[in-house]
């Protein structure tokens, strides 16, 4: 199922957005443990918000919680996507201080993660 949320995910981030040739992408899906409040996982959606205006090599970011008319989410109710220029730009991204500060501040809410990346096609 996780391979069919991956896939909706991405068509429709990018069916709402240009593809530039060789953008790297970086998709984001979060299942939260049942104890993490509601307010807990809106401080996680407003501090992922703040990354890209920490991390220079991010040129793109949008998110939004499941709203799976097939019920196929498996649980995931938040999906990331964040834009590099190039694999360079997550490459940068991943060892960040402000992402490392992120993930511990994540971890203690976070039952499942399931992390794609690629580069951006436009055929």
């Amino acid at each position: 199922m996780t391979k069919a949320i991956l896939i909706a995910a991405m068509s429709a981030a990018l069916a709402n957005s240009a593809v530039a040739e060789n953008e790297f992408r970086h998709v984001v899906l979060f299942k939260f443990k049942p104890e993490a409040t509601a307010d807990k996982v809106q401080e996680i959606e407003k501090a992922f918000a703040e990354l890209p205006k920490k991390i220079p090599a991010v040129t793109g970011y949008e998110w939004g919680k499941s709203e799976s008319v097939e019920g196929l989410n498996d649980g995931f109710t938040h999906c990331f996507l964040v834009t590099f220029k190039d694999k360079a730009g997550l490459e940068a991204y991943i060892p960040h201080e402000a992402h490392k500060a992120f993930v511990e501040k994540l971890k203690p809410l976070l039952e499942k993660a399931t992390v794609f990346d690629y580069t951006a096609k436009k055929d």
